[in-house]
């Protein structure tokens, strides 16, 4: 489910799956089959360029939304719309309330024609445009990306994508001497690529999880499970004697419904009983449509969201075409909550099932209009759309769907919509009732042809002057609070909230930490702004009055990076914030922690951090820190991998899972102890 979505063109979708046609007969190691080389391309060094170059944000943002099958909602042209009560559902305390600002409330769909309209109303929107631009090329890419086919006919999204949400390690205290996902909420566990419980090790290896005891020296290879060719493992968890396996899975449809044959991909959450890791038992599988995107585990209950894509060319009759599916059965009109405007082409799908019974799911919903960041609460799971409507504003905005949780059953809360999009699922945090979001609001230029023209026609685009705006919202997402004009002509990099104390970071030339009180939702006010060089991708607390950042050090002029920066700052006074300390890799130009911060081990308890940085080579680097002495390296492993690596421990001893390897060193000294090729 949470961080910034790097969604991938059509072109690049064409590419991979050639690539995939040209080696089926090839054996060839997990780490370098198409997807996960196209998911490490895209995800570090495309992600690094766009952060490094946010200034021309306007220009990405464009190619994105016009050539991104991901993101083919995220622009539509069109009114939104005022429902009007359905007879059935008008009474439901689900339909929720207006807001002050005017907001529709959440609706649910009346059927399946309604939503089969704003299907049709989304694919006539994409081909006026493609019409007003005078360009046959642009409809024709335009039409694959909404319908997710390539011109040949295959689903442009076989290969799903990893979704950036992400995760630090932690320590679990009363549960284990071992480290954790560190979720994005307290309270809520989530999924990862490898999960240790502190006596067995569970990999995430292409196709495969290996299962690799620890509880001596000698690390052994126990068992593993392996899912079907046209599947992809995301990520995977743990929890008691219950392995939860989370993978996307390609099935072909022949076309007997009327049209060419494509693939459907869909999300299947299988689960193991592990009470024996050598011999691990099936005990039941949740299927539903679309990509994975992540889960969260609360209470007993797993909630898997996935990314679908209707099939806007499907005739009327072609419902399984557009409508998605859980357990092999459509989604009920009435389990369909609707966009804000008449429009759309994408839902996200959740599901839930209770851990003692992972055979049948407890209850499903889809939010209709376009996926986009998810940020899950102890109670509330709240769906963001990023809207650029020259029509409707002359700002960027974001449409905020609150879904109300519990026991494994779901309710519509709430929705709003406000000026700015988001960075990532750090900028939107909910705490004692009130919602909370940080946004970068950039104009919509409006030219002859539309922003889509200027793009296309290598028009100049002009720089935006833009600011930041920060908004407090009540249960029923009314504005209580809000401040605007936040550094303009910066960009929000990186953002934490902190209780009543929330913290971000825009970037231009210089890095602005800005601290904001929030103790009074009605009135919040910004008590403090440090100003250095460089930028913070990523920001933890580290202990009482500290805050770690962890970003890039730039020149005065904001033009050159000169390596990966962590800095130390001194919180203790949100009113007047320093940076207490810093340390510059000079060797190294990125990380992965400003998109994915699974990618980062923290244990404040232990005073250990690290993260894998790049430069002529791959490092993993883990820090520890003093008041006195600063920052210090207490280990360093060059690795030939670039794909995800993670650092974790238990007991004694401390992990690094680097692809299909393992390596374990002395906690104390760092000496190796063992190592196992999977």
């Amino acid at each position: 489910m949470d961080d910034r979505k790097n969604r991938k063109t059509d072109h690049e979708s064409e590419d991979i799956s050639r690539l995939r046609g040209m080696t089926e007969d090839i054996q060839i190691p997990p780490t370098l089959e198409p997807k996960a080389v196209e998911k490490m391309l895209t995800e570090k060094h495309k992600e690094q360029r766009r952060r490094y170059y946010r200034r021309y944000i306007k220009a990405a943002a464009a190619a994105c939304i016009c050539l991104a099958a991901g993101a083919t909602a995220a622009v539509w042209y069109g009114n939104s719309r005022t429902h009007t009560d359905s007879t059935a559902e008008t009474a439901d305390a689900e339909q929720g309330q207006r807001n002050v600002s005017g907001q529709e409330r959440i609706v649910r769909a009346e059927n399946y024609d309604e939503i089969y309209g704003y299907i049709q109303a989304a694919e006539r929107a994409w081909k006026k445009e493609a019409r007003l631009n005078g360009s046959a090329r642009e409809s024709s890419s335009v039409s694959d990306a909404a319908t997710g086919r390539s011109p040949s006919g295959m689903d442009t999204g076989v290969v799903a994508e990893q979704n950036s949400s992400a995760y630090a390690g932690t320590t679990m205290g009363a549960a284990g001497d071992y480290s954790d996902t560190n979720v994005r909420e307290d309270g809520v566990r989530e999924a990862d690529i490898v999960k240790i419980d502190g006596e067995i090790l569970y990999i995430v290896n292409g196709r495969a999880v290996e299962i690799v005891g620890i509880k001596t020296e000698e690390m052994q290879e126990l068992s593993h499970i392996e899912v079907d060719e046209d599947s992809y493992i995301e990520e995977l968890y743990v929890q008691d004697d219950r392995l939860v396996l989370l993978y996307t899975k390609s099935e072909y449809d022949d076309g007997t419904g009327g049209h060419d044959g494509y693939f459907r991909e869909y999300t299947y959450t299988d689960t193991y009983d592990v009470s024996d890791p050598s011999d691990p038992e099936k005990l039941g599988s949740i299927s539903q449509s679309g990509s994975y995107d992540t889960m969260r585990a609360r209470e007993g209950y797993i909630y898997v969201v996935s990314d679908f894509r209707a099939d806007t060319a499907a005739p009327r009759g072609s419902i399984d075409d557009y409508i998605p599916q859980v357990q092999g059965d459509v989604l009920k009109a009435s389990d369909i909550y609707m966009p804000q405007r008449e429009m759309g082409s994408q839902y996200t799908v959740i599901s839930a099932f209770s851990l003692d019974d992972p055979k049948e799911r407890t209850d499903s919903k889809a939010v209709f209009g376009t996926s986009g960041i998810c940020y899950v609460s102890t109670e509330n799971i709240y769906i963001t759309e990023e809207y650029y409507d020259e029509s409707g504003s002359d700002v960027t905005q974001t449409s905020v769907r609150k879904i109300a949780y519990e026991d494994g059953m779901f309710k519509g809360a709430a929705q709003t919509k406000v000026d700015g999009t988001l960075n990532d699922s750090f900028s939107i945090d909910e705490y004692k009732g009130y919602l909370r979001l940080v946004t970068t609001v950039s104009s919509v230029r409006s030219g002859s042809g539309g922003w889509f023209a200027d793009f296309f026609e290598n028009t100049e685009i002009q720089e935006s002057e833009g600011s930041n705006s920060l908004y407090v919202l009540d249960e029923e997402l009314n504005v209580t609070g809000e401040i605007h004009d936040l550094a303009p002509d910066e960009s929000v990099y990186s953002a934490r909230f902190m209780g009543d104390v929330g913290y971000f970071v825009t970037f231009k030339q210089v890095d602005p930490l800005f601290s904001v009180d929030l103790s009074d939702p009605s009135d919040p006010k910004v008590t403090g702004k440090l100003k250095i060089p460089g930028f913070s991708e990523y920001l933890h607390p580290y202990g009482d009055g500290k805050l770690l950042g962890i970003g890039m050090a730039v020149d005065e002029k904001g033009i050159t990076t000169e390596g990966v920066k962590v800095s130390m700052f001194d919180v203790s006074d949100p009113a007047d914030v320093t940076e207490e300390e810093k340390y510059v890799l000079e060797d190294m130009y990125g990380t992965d922690v400003g998109y994915d911060y699974k990618a980062v081990f923290v244990d404040t308890e232990k005073n250990l951090f690290g993260f894998l940085a790049y430069g002529d080579t791959a490092k993993y680097i883990i820090f520890t820190y003093d008041e006195s002495a600063g920052f210090r390296e207490v280990f360093s492993r060059e690795l030939n991998f670039y794909g995800n690596v993670r650092g974790l421990y238990a007991g004694e001893r401390f992990y690094l899972v680097s692809g299909n390897s393992v390596e374990s060193f002395d906690l104390e000294t760092f000496e190796k102890v063992d190592d196992i090729v999977l």
